[in-house]
């Protein structure tokens, strides 16, 4: 089950966007810079504020241009003082780049080699006016598919992360299935559910196998709740920063190549969702739907109900749709590197959370969120330090041809 959600995924158009860092992480004077799959791109402010890339490798005598300075809106090459305006120059030429608000993308046509799109498949998220956002940036020894099978895995939540989840059932699969532990049945559980056991009903993969992913945690929202530290786990509530509007048309406009209308999802189809062509077996019929409790403090849990979709191969977004911070929405971003120096392949994983509550005091948590950032970077790392572990322990044995599954 987890084999075909993850080569269906795999196989849906990214338009050749990669996630390249926060859209808060880029400054005025310096260069947001990223590897994509070997080649070095930088990213930056031109002087209408607007986001502009390309290579970071100055034409003039290859100096690494993640270590110059922008002035005015020009990247200046610190080797010998080149400025780099956002248009082609002397063999340099600028990359389309698109800023959603929450994250910045890049579009490279040769790495992706598919037919391009003017702008990402932006997953659809809350409002901005009532939505607080934090990303987190790891790095793993793996590949993309083994960021994205992790995310696609429902069953291991409670199992892998005991600290965070309890009570966890998969309530719906791509077969449209209820699903339960191994071997078992429906809701039918091992153990005696409740009590904090993490053989609450339903944790199990189905018939006992396809155990390959290690991932299909909130990541960072822990079900965000209505003041300062008040999400679960106390922890785990997201930051302040701009979230999209639900119907995709906060996004600026920005680099070259990206759309000047600032609609974020470039593809949606006739009854479309999640910004892809085709609508609802992106969105909708092929997902996985999680009933989970999140802990928060001592006996303290608060459950949710939890859709997980990968809208393009590199994107798993995990949506609440029951339950407390309904509409909130976690992106999980898997952007290639390149090999380290052993010629180990290695992923980014770029979290964003997007978190909204309609409850009254959920006001304060956004005038306090410059506090919750650090707190919610801090979790999902932790988190996060699990899944890597899993993720890179599924590359492992699927490189040396062991992986069971």
């Amino acid at each position: 089950m987890i084999a075909g959600a993850l080569k269906r995924a795999l196989a849906r158009p990214s338009g050749n966007w990669y996630v390249v860092g926060a859209s808060d992480d880029l400054r005025d004077d310096r260069p947001l810079a990223r590897t994509v799959q070997g080649r070095e791109v930088v990213v930056w402010r031109g002087a209408d504020g607007r986001p502009v890339g390309g290579p970071g490798v100055c034409p003039h005598l290859g100096a690494p241009l993640r270590d110059s300075p922008v002035r005015c809106g020009a990247l200046v090459c610190h080797w010998h003082g080149l400025a780099l305006h956002g248009t082609p120059y002397a063999g340099w030429a600028p990359l389309p780049v698109h800023d959603d608000g929450v994250l910045l993308w890049v579009r490279l046509d040769e790495v992706g080699g598919e037919a391009p799109l003017d702008t990402p498949v932006v997953p659809r998220r809350p409002e901005r006016s009532r939505a607080l956002t934090a990303v987190y940036v790891g790095t793993g020894v793996c590949e993309v598919e083994d960021i994205v099978a992790n995310r696609l895995d429902p069953w291991h939540g409670a199992w892998f992360h005991p600290y965070a989840f309890l009570d966890l059932r998969v309530a719906g699969s791509p077969e449209g299935l209820e699903v339960g532990p191994p071997g078992r049945s429906g809701g039918e559980s091992p153990c005696a559910s409740g009590g904090g056991s993490p053989c609450a009903s339903g944790v199990g993969p189905p018939g006992g196998s396809e155990g390959d992913g290690s991932g299909l945690s909130a990541h960072g929202t822990n079900s965000p709740a209505d003041g300062p530290g008040n999400s679960a786990n106390g922890t785990n509530s997201p930051a302040d920063g701009p979230g999209n509007s639900a119907n995709g048309t906060n996004a600026p406009a920005d680099g070259p190549g990206s759309s000047t209308d600032g609609t974020n999802s470039p593809a949606d189809g006739p009854g479309g969702s999640e910004g892809c062509p085709g609508g609802s077996a992106y969105g909708t019929d092929d997902a996985f739907t999680v009933d989970v409790s999140f802990k928060v403090a001592g006996r303290l849990v608060v459950p949710v109900r939890a859709v997980f979709t990968a809208p393009e191969p590199r994107t798993v977004v995990m949506r609440i749709v029951e339950g407390e911070g309904e509409g909130s929405v976690v992106e999980t971003h898997a952007t290639p590197l390149g090999p380290d120096e052993l010629g180990r392949p290695r992923t980014a994983v770029i979290e964003a959370v997007i978190a909204a509550s309609d409850r009254p005091g959920f006001v304060f948590a956004r005038r306090a969120a410059p506090l919750l950032r650090p707190l919610a970077r801090r979790a999902a790392g932790r988190l996060w330090r699990d899944d890597l572990a899993y993720a890179e322990r599924r590359w492992q044995l699927r490189s040396t041809g062991r992986f069971p599954g």
